[in-house]
């Protein structure tokens, strides 16, 4: 037998030369196995060693440039509340639409996604305010960065609806650069209250001129960054008290790339809540001011007889009513008012603002014009700022009194008229229809409202007292002691001082011819806020308050911050005679309008004249009261500009308002409503 198991050679031949093969491709595979581990290797080591010494450098400023996006979130506005904290202006959620710039060199991914937004807006919200087409979108992008800087987002909408937040939030991969946040939108009451008063808000970037937002600016505190598309306060309480309303920001904080790419979510710090304000303001009272001077301007437009007849002119009054032993101002009205809403969201259309423009401003602190659009129209007509009138002449007689000028029985004989002048050159002014009143004291000069007693007892009289000069200035303290001449410390925005026409009469006509027409009301133009003050004054005895319109402080949670003191601005002292010989010539006062009160008031009418445009005199309609008699609580003026008679166009305005407050808070401590319900 053979060797190999019994194969033949041949066969054993045949199976080594396979063994062999298999060997063979097993080596060639080993070795093209490690060739290919040798050249990956080779270039693992190449890639390290170009990422080492070439792209090192770079790649470590990449690291270095990794960081992260501040963007702030504007707080939430506290709300103004009246007396009965009952909001008049208030914040509601709204939800947002922004957009940050994807790259700063590449536009057309921003003009890509307003094509995109635009087409959203159309077909997921019905309201026509709510439809934006992709230029107007392009324009709150602002791509030319002209108010922002790439990083900021840009507020394209407002009141998003529904379903529009649902589209974006299902289709986050399709809006890239579009976030959805919550903002707060300012809302004011539909009954108007104070709307001036109150104030509006706009946006920032429109406020960067007013003096308190310059001030904040310069500061640079994070805490109090403020947003271009952030509305603040621009008038009134809204913007006197803005840094109480507003709170302080939120941070949102974004990790981005060296591109500023944002590469992750944010971390959120939520902005803080803003305090709310506690009115003095009454609803009840304000709402009452309101409507009677509406009513009283109607009644005046359309007399048909006199007396009321000569106010037929009249389109605007003013009331102001303070209280007595606090100065809180309980009702403020300059009307026609307007509906401060159209302001919502920051600005207002042409369309909604154009008719009321006249009234956005607050008329009882500074001058407001006729609503005529023809300026040579606007000229025949007086604006809020009138002379006093009669009004003036309780302080007259404080001043003669005060002055030794003459006693509270002294007689004088009131023929009608007063002259004055050079020979040849006399001037003469009358009383009222040139009625003569004979004999009359102090207390009867105010109840007959005398302007010859005014002129020769107190202007003359005072003349010869002092020098021209020295006399004018004797007589300026008195009136700015008063509050009139000087503001009133009430703090709010662009409040006047009033004009004293008296030095300019002084100084191109007579020092005589200044002080006879300014004993009687003539030579002085006040506002409605400054007539308060004033009849509060005579009111208390000579305590000039600040007024006050703010009570109380709260903050988020309800919790007093700050409760408002009264505050004395300054002091006037006469004895107690005095006080009582204007008070019982008050007292006398005739007026219409109060027939049937059940209390008592003092009282004084007021009648200016003002010439407004060559040959044409007005009279304005002006009064001032307080009650009641005995211990007064409330202070009221009145001004109804070319209101006629100041006992027929402004008293019955004065009457509403008493009635209102002795309604709602008391005249005598007790709100009469209440104790009515008792006695049922």
């Amino acid at each position: 037998m053979k060797k190999g198991n019994g194969k033949p050679p041949q066969i054993i031949a045949r199976d080594e030369e396979k063994d062999y093969i298999v060997r063979r491709q097993f080596m060639f595979r080993l070795n093209i196995f490690f060739f290919a581990a040798f050249v990956m290797f080779g270039i693992l080591i190449v890639r390290l060693a170009v990422l080492q010494f070439i792209d090192g450098p770079e790649l470590k400023l990449m690291r270095e440039d990794q960081g992260t996006r501040d963007v702030s979130i504007p707080p939430f506005r506290g709300n103004i509340l009246d007396s009965d904290k009952k909001p008049i202006a208030y914040s509601t959620s709204t939800q947002t639409l922004t957009y940050t710039l994807q790259a700063e060199n590449n536009k057309q991914i921003a003009i890509d996604m307003s094509v995109k937004l635009s087409k959203l807006f159309k077909k997921y919200n019905d309201d026509p305010e709510a439809q934006m087409t992709p230029e107007e979108i392009q324009k709150q992008m602002d791509l030319g960065f002209r108010t922002n800087t790439i990083s900021v987002p840009r507020r394209i909408r407002s009141d998003l609806s529904n379903a529009e937040i649902a589209f974006i939030s299902e289709n986050k991969d399709q809006f890239i650069g579009v976030d959805i946040v919550e903002e707060s939108v300012r809302n004011y009451s539909e009954d108007r209250v104070a709307s001036q008063l109150v104030g509006y808000l706009k946006k920032y970037k429109s406020a960067g001129d007013l003096t308190k937002y310059k001030e904040i600016k310069e500061k640079n505190d994070p805490a109090t960054k403020y947003l271009q598309e952030e509305t603040v306060g621009f008038d009134g309480l809204e913007y006197m008290y803005q840094e109480q309303l507003r709170g302080t920001n939120g941070l949102k904080t974004y990790p981005v790339d060296r591109t500023n790419k944002v590469t992750g979510p944010p971390v959120v710090e939520p902005p803080q809540r803003g305090n709310d304000l506690v009115l003095s303001i009454n609803r009840s009272v304000q709402v009452k001011t309101q409507e009677a001077i509406m009513k009283q301007l109607d009644i005046l437009q359309n007399a048909t007889s006199k007396p009321l007849n000569a106010g037929n002119e009249a389109t605007m009054g003013f009331a102001v009513a303070m209280e007595v032993d606090t100065g809180k101002v309980i009702s403020m009205a300059s009307m026609p008012d307007y509906d401060t809403n159209i302001w919502k969201g920051g600005s207002a259309t042409t369309e909604k603002l154009d008719p009321v423009k006249n009234f956005i401003t607050n008329g009882t602190v500074r001058t407001v014009y006729p609503d005529f659009d023809d300026k040579k129209e606007l000229a025949k007509h007086t604006p809020s700022l009138v002379y006093l009138g009669s009004v003036q002449k309780p302080l007259s007689v404080l001043i003669g009194l005060n002055e030794g000028l003459f006693t509270a029985n002294e007689q004088y004989r009131d023929i009608g008229y007063y002259e004055f002048g050079a020979k040849g050159k006399e001037v003469e002014i009358d009383n009222a229809s040139r009625k003569a009143n004979g004999y009359i004291d102090a207390r009867q000069s105010l109840a007959k409202s005398s302007n010859a007693y005014m002129m020769e007892m107190v202007g003359e009289r005072l003349l010869n007292k002092y020098n021209g000069e020295e006399a004018i200035q004797v007589w300026d303290n008195y009136m700015k002691q008063f509050g009139l001449g000087v503001k009133t410390g009430s703090d709010l925005p662009y409040e006047q001082a009033g004009v004293e026409d008296y030095f300019h009469e002084a100084k191109n006509a007579s020092n005589i011819s200044a002080m006879a027409r300014a004993s009687f009301g003539q030579m002085g133009k006040y506002t409605t806020l400054q007539l308060a003050q004033y009849t509060t004054m005579l009111a208390n005895k000579g305590k000039r308050l600040k007024p006050l319109f703010v009570s109380e402080i709260l903050d988020p949670k309800g919790k007093v911050v700050e409760k408002i003191q009264p505050e004395v601005l300054n002091k006037v002292s006469f004895p107690d005679s005095y006080w009582n010989t204007i008070y019982d010539g008050m007292s006398q006062v005739r007026v219409q309008g109060f027939e049937g009160v059940d209390y008592s008031f003092l009282r004084k009418t007021g009648t200016s004249q003002q010439q407004v445009a060559k040959g044409r005199m007005v009279e304005n309609a002006v009064f001032i009261a307080f009650a009641p008699a005995d211990k007064p609580k409330l202070a009221v003026a009145i001004v109804i500009p070319e209101g006629g008679f100041g006992g027929y166009g402004a008293a019955p305005v004065a009457r509403q308002i008493f009635d209102a407050y002795d309604e709602a808070v008391g005249l005598y401590g007790t709100p009469k409503k209440s104790s009515t319900k008792k006695g049922d």
